[in-house]
């Protein structure tokens, strides 16, 4: 099965919503995550979006997801909150941790939350666009589950490990930065093996610990994490912050997304939170981030570049163009779609 269709993004959300609503998330939750896995097509990231929902919905059928957690928040400094994701899904969870610590900062200037209890969480830019949107400066941190070697290793030990961060603009574009510890995602390997497709070399191992780039083979093995020792290093800091320091699991004991439907994953998060007016006023702030993206984007550009961007700016250009374009689907994910919608009793999506 070959090609892709264009589905309006409006369209998709409310399909996805509608799956897991008949999972038994809670309307809104469920339209929280609707939006949440669209919102990740818009920004170029398939790998994270709708081609995820059977593995949740499956997770959720196995019961080692949570479809209505009590998530619950308890202060423990006045600047430091930690949330019990109570095994719900991790979009529901993080947003709620990121909207405490916007709260600690916006009452005392900076808010430090860690998160226990969680699942994948999805795309980190989803918690970092939710600061920006408020007017606040953030880290969103998380451990995942084993995907990449400590350096020398050759078997999973640490997750990809996202890190994000964001800084509001003014006039311009600020600043939104989301990025893993592995050269490529393991959702895009994922993918690739879905679809049939090779990987660039210098990506991953396969089981065995040799290079490949067999996507399928390289799914089974491990992905190497980008600039070599310097990337299984910050991998093993997320592993510190989110896992050891918040309660959660780490060293290898979180819970596989993909393989392991025994138990939850216990996954744990970490956001920090500033107001911009700490040192500058907010105004003052503002000017100079627009000065600071003036500057950036007039330094002498190299070949072959014809236009010099911020962190962030060239996936909103593809979500604009896509909100007016459709999000394109493939066949493939779509018959997956149209499996899970034939088993909750929802409309297939239409091909238009």
């Amino acid at each position: 099965m070959t090609g892709t269709v264009r589905i309006p993004h409006g369209t998709l959300q409310a399909f996805a919503a509608e799956l897991f609503g008949r999972a038994g998330l809670r309307p809104h939750d469920a339209a929280v995550i609707g939006h949440d896995l669209v919102a990740a097509e818009l920004r170029g990231l398939a790998s994270h979006g709708v081609s995820r929902i059977p593995m949740y919905l499956e997770r959720l059928r196995r019961g080692v997801v949570n479809p209505r957690p009590a998530i619950s928040v308890t202060k423990m400094t006045p600047a430091v909150s930690l949330v019990d994701g109570d095994d719900g899904m991790g979009f529901l969870v993080a947003h709620e941790a990121m909207k405490e610590a916007i709260a600690l900062a916006g009452a005392i200037g900076i808010g430090l939350v860690g998160v226990r209890r969680s699942t994948h969480f999805g795309m980190s830019a989803l918690y970092v666009q939710q600061a920006i949107d408020a007017g606040y400066l953030s880290l969103v941190f998380t451990n995942s589950s084993p995907a990449i070697p400590v350096w020398g290793g050759r078997t999973a030990f640490l997750g990809a490990a996202p890190m994000a961060a964001g800084v509001p603009g003014g006039r311009a574009p600020g600043f939104l930065l989301d990025m893993a510890m592995t050269g490529i995602a393991r959702g895009k390997i994922r993918l690739a093996a879905r679809h049939g497709a090779p990987i660039e070399p210098g990506l991953a191992l396969d089981k065995s610990g040799a290079p490949t780039t067999d996507a399928a083979a390289a799914f089974e093995g491990v992905c190497l994490p980008f600039g070599g020792h310097k990337g299984a290093a910050l991998a093993m800091l997320m592993d510190l912050l989110c896992g050891v320091f918040t309660g959660a699991s780490f060293g290898g004991a979180v819970g596989s997304l993909y393989f392991d439907h025994g138990a939850p994953q216990n996954l744990g998060h970490l956001m920090i939170v500033a107001r911009r007016d700490l040192f500058v006023p907010a105004d003052e702030f503002e000017r100079r981030m627009d000065t600071f993206v003036e500057r950036a984007k007039a330094c002498p550009r190299a070949q072959p570049f014809d236009e010099i961007q911020m962190p962030g700016e060239p996936e909103d250009r593809k979500a604009t163009a896509l909100r007016a374009e459709g999000v394109p689907v493939s066949a493939e994910v779509l018959s997956d779609l149209d499996g899970e919608a034939d088993r909750l009793g929802v409309a297939r999506l239409h091909r238009g």
